[in-house]
């Protein structure tokens, strides 16, 4: 089967500069992320910036050292030592830091966090923090370990790697599946108790509140062709759209999204300072154009103005797509995407407070094309990857 050429929208490739330029990473990293070419990120940065990238200096200004003051005796015994506490406190304080999952542990878990760090603070600060007798550290330390103990170990350097690695996205489930990939032989329940024993968590989840769209227009209403039955056995058969609002310090910043049901894979997006109709069919050509779908594809969304619109009506004919709507204020009718839009919003936006649009738009960018299509696994994919279930399937 000959490979489709892939093609990239003018927005694809400003914000792929953009996260370039700002995350600080080498570009042979993003490049990798984003499933293109060195060469091809390297020729559109030159094309966006006019030029080569403007080079970034790291340098700091060094803060002037304060001038030494002659005191007397009793002065100078004060100052070392309001030193020597201050140099305490901070070091508890970095401790408590360091420590803060480990406190939900057992003394086992407490002991082994000082053993870890027994080289960098002193083992009676970690055990009077940790609350836990340095008797009973000793007498832990000086227990042969055993076998299961060792491979527990082991097992929980990995877990704590892909914890790191997925930025705490991941619960047991996700973890347990991870390892299975990685070849790893180790039952869900054994993940489930380590995690919990360690205090490793996902991000918690809030409370699920549905957003409805206003859809109180005079616009043609199509009919719902799903009926809630969110299967498709092959790409480009079944895509759903949808728009989610993203909070900053310049206002709401819009995103709208189109998600292969097949594969559930972000085939499309838009970002905006408005929810018009620009912003929705921004996200439906950015799809039509990577995916390039034939005749017969379902388009389903919710009743909103900006998928009634007329100009969106006739970029889905002209797709040979049928239109497909949700019923009034009912969510459920779109659940893949209310997923979708829920994961972004507890794996991403509850985590950053953006101060411009710009911020969120290169976060946004950065989780949906380089994290949540190439990266993060899918229950309702047998825990692959979109891009994984894109290839599978091909």
């Amino acid at each position: 089967m000959t490979k489709t050429r892939r093609d990239f929208t003018p927005e694809f490739k400003r914000e792929a500069v953009a996260l370039l330029e700002s995350s600080g990473r080498p570009l042979m990293q993003i490049a990798t992320e984003l499933g293109i070419s060195p060469s091809m990120l390297r020729n559109w940065r030159a094309v966006v910036n006019g030029g080569p990238p403007r080079s970034r200096t790291g340098s700091r200004t060094p803060s002037p050292s304060a001038s030494p003051m002659a005191s007397p005796a009793d002065q100078a015994a004060e100052i070392a030592r309001l030193r020597r506490e201050l140099d305490r406190t901070r070091m508890e304080r970095d401790v408590l830091k360091k420590a803060n999952r480990h406190l939900r542990g057992d003394a086992q878990v407490r002991f082994g966090f000082i053993e870890q760090h027994a080289r960098t603070y002193p083992v009676r600060l970690m055990c009077r923090v940790l609350q836990v007798s340095p008797s009973g550290y000793y007498a832990w330390r000086s227990r042969p370990e055993s076998q299961r103990a060792l491979a527990n170990r082991r097992l929980l350097q990995e877990v704590q790697r892909l914890h790191r690695q997925h930025q705490g996205r991941y619960g047991s489930p996700r973890m347990h599946a991870a390892l299975r990939a990685e070849g790893h032989r180790v039952s869900r329940g054994r993940v489930e108790r380590l995690m919990r024993r360690h205090g490793i968590r996902a991000l918690a989840r809030r409370r699920f509140r549905p957003t409805t769209t206003d859809s109180r227009h005079q616009l043609p209403i199509a009919p719902n062709l799903l009926q809630q039955k969110f299967t498709a056995s092959v790409p480009g058969h079944v895509w759903l759209a949808d728009i989610t609002y993203i909070p900053t310090g310049e206002g709401w910043l819009y995103l709208a999204a189109v998600l292969d049901l097949a594969t559930r894979k972000v085939v499309g997006w838009s970002m905006r300072d408005h929810m018009r109709t620009e912003l929705a069919l921004g996200a439906l050509i950015m799809a039509a154009q990577r995916q390039r779908p034939g005749p017969g594809l379902i388009h389903h969304s919710d009743r909103g103005s900006q998928y009634a619109a007329e100009a969106y009506a006739r970029q889905l004919a002209a797709m040979g797509a049928k239109p497909s709507m949700s019923r009034t204020g009912c969510c459920y009718d779109n659940a893949p995407m209310e997923s979708f839009f829920h994961s972004l919003k507890v794996e991403l936006v509850h985590q950053r407070r953006w101060a411009t649009r710009e911020e969120a738009r290169q976060d946004l960018f950065g989780y949906i094309e380089g994290y949540y299509n190439r990266q993060r696994i899918h229950s309702a994919l047998g825990y692959l990857t979109p891009e994984e279930a894109e290839r599978k399937a091909s």
